[in-house]
């Protein structure tokens, strides 16, 4: 069974941070590109990262670069995001995605497989 189960999230002070994991079970992690994908209240779904299963090359949406960072531990079947100087417009709910050639698709969405979304909660 293809499993994607996620963890961390939470409430964190403008300015702080904090890491999610996207742990696979029941396939291998590596094999496929990795997609990070936020929903806040209100507005549309946007693709953050993506981690392509072809190169490794890692892509980020214009408004996290240089704050947010993904990374694949391969022992652990795991992507992190890493999430620094949080600002008060990142809060939403973060899905990781799995699929091959997902950065290469229209959206970082548009997968069969997802985790169940923590919420990042950013306030003072």
């Amino acid at each position: 069974q293809v499993q994607l189960v996620q963890s961390g999230g939470g409430l964190v002070q403008p300015g702080g941070s904090l890491r999610l994991a996207c742990a696979a079970s029941g396939f291998i992690l590596d094999d496929y590109a990795i997609g990070w994908v936020r929903q806040a209240p209100g507005k549309e779904r946007e693709g953050v990262s993506c981690i392509s299963d072809a190169d490794g090359t890692i892509y980020y949406t214009e408004s996290v670069k240089g704050r947010f960072t993904t990374s694949r531990d391969n022992a652990k079947n795991t992507v992190y995001l890493q999430m620094n100087s949080l600002k008060p417009e990142d809060p939403a709910v973060y899905y990781c995605s799995a699929a091959f050639y997902l950065c290469r698709r229209d959206n970082y969405w548009n997968s069969a497989n997802w985790g169940q979304g923590p919420h990042v909660t950013v306030s003072s």
